[in-house]
């Protein structure tokens, strides 16, 4: 790659961005992320980003509001560092499942985010399956919204029957991320019909579609506590599937979720590194993560050539 442009990242996700560091053939940029004895985040860039094209790679994953805080100030010191272009690379965007009022007097806190990361000098977003597309429509400047299903149906397609495959929504608002994905795979759909009581709990009411003796892919954008797709794999097993795997671009994994899916008829949870495992990988045989960072290093390097990145939206 050319000397015009620079990678760099805070702490939320250094293994990530070592690798798409790694496929575009250059080093990460020297640049030092801390905190003083109070917990204020001190920034500082240690070489030359005058006249450069700036990546700065960070998920405002967990904690959220720390790697927020560490992105905008690493922004702003580009920014006053006279960066030509400050691109935020956020493979996975918090709050983003907060992106309209579900009741009175509750915040939008997506589009608070968003407003915040411009503010601070962004000049373009590259980020990766959006829990909601309208978050697109919160910025006003350019956004790049990847998708992951490229990395998940190579996976799929390589270790699974697809014969013998059937696509599952978890949920209403997932099957047109499930009809796509199924369409690739030359595969029929199902759904799962479900009534959420309460933030975080989910309870399943009936499957949609024909799925004995067939094995099934659960599809959603993220597992957070995971009692969704437990639930789902139950459902589907009492229909009698012949297996169930459960697939998704961002692992949130909280609390004890690791546990629970080792202990559930999921076969098979295949997730994307968007966010960092630490020790999570470790703890399940059933957890296959699956690298994100070609395709990020590819469209990075478009976006730097000015070329076209539509055919990465698949």
């Amino acid at each position: 790659m050319p000397e015009g442009i620079k990678l760099f990242t805070g702490n939320a996700h250094k293994e990530l961005a070592q690798e798409v560091a790694t496929c575009l053939g250059i080093p990460l940029g020297d640049a030092t992320a801390t905190t003083f004895s109070d917990g204020e985040i001190m920034v500082r860039i240690n070489e030359n980003v005058r006249g450069t094209d700036v990546f700065v790679i960070q998920p405002t994953c967990m904690p959220v509001n720390y790697n927020i805080m560490e992105l905008l100030l690493m922004v702003d010191a580009l920014k006053r560092a006279s960066a030509r272009r400050i691109t935020a690379v956020i493979p996975y965007y918090g709050y983003a499942r907060q992106d309209r009022k579900v009741q009175s007097r509750v915040p939008i806190s997506a589009k608070l985010v968003a407003d915040l990361i411009t503010a601070a000098g962004t000049n373009r977003i590259l980020t990766m399956d959006l829990h909601a597309a309208q978050i697109q429509g919160f910025f006003n400047i350019p956004v790049d919204n990847l998708y992951a299903s490229p990395v998940l149906l190579d996976y799929v397609r390589k270790k699974y029957n697809l014969k013998n495959l059937i696509i599952v929504s978890p949920d209403a608002g997932g099957v047109e991320r499930a009809r796509s994905f199924a369409k690739r795979l030359q595969c029929p759909i199902a759904i799962i019909d479900k009534r959420r009581e309460t933030a975080n709990v989910s309870q399943i009411m009936n499957v949609l579609g024909e799925v004995e003796k067939k094995d099934t892919i659960i599809l959603d954008d993220m597992i957070d506590t995971g009692g969704t797709i437990i639930q789902a794999g139950t459902a589907l097993m009492e229909k009698g599937a012949r297996q169930v795997v459960a697939a998704c671009t961002h692992a949130v994994l909280s609390g004890s979720v690791i546990e629970k899916v080792n202990n559930s008829a999921i076969k098979e949870l295949i997730v994307t590194n968007t966010i960092p495992f630490d020790s999570k990988k470790e703890q399940s045989k059933k957890l296959t993560v699956l690298s994100i960072a070609p395709l990020l290093g590819e469209a990075i390097k478009r976006i730097y050539e000015e070329s076209s990145i539509s055919s990465l939206f698949v």
